[in-house]
């Protein structure tokens, strides 16, 4: 499994989130509660995806552990 292109494409999502975050923010026409609700689902998706990528990370240390042993 090449961990290393899973976390740069991770990343690139990560990337486009964030992207799509400034954009709520900066958007002078949602009130709090509105930047707050168009918010939430941006910053779940990236833990989730931050999540995944330590799962994927400890899977992969845990398997070379046991071709070791």
């Amino acid at each position: 499994m090449d961990i290393a292109f899973i976390e740069t494409k991770i990343n690139e999502i990560i990337a486009e989130l964030e992207k799509e975050v400034l954009e709520i923010v900066s958007d002078e026409s949602l009130d709090r509660r509105e930047t707050n609700l168009r918010m939430k689902p941006l910053s779940a998706t990236k833990k989730i995806l931050l999540n995944a990528l330590d799962s994927i990370k400890m899977v992969q240390a845990v398997s070379q552990e046991e071709r070791r042993a």
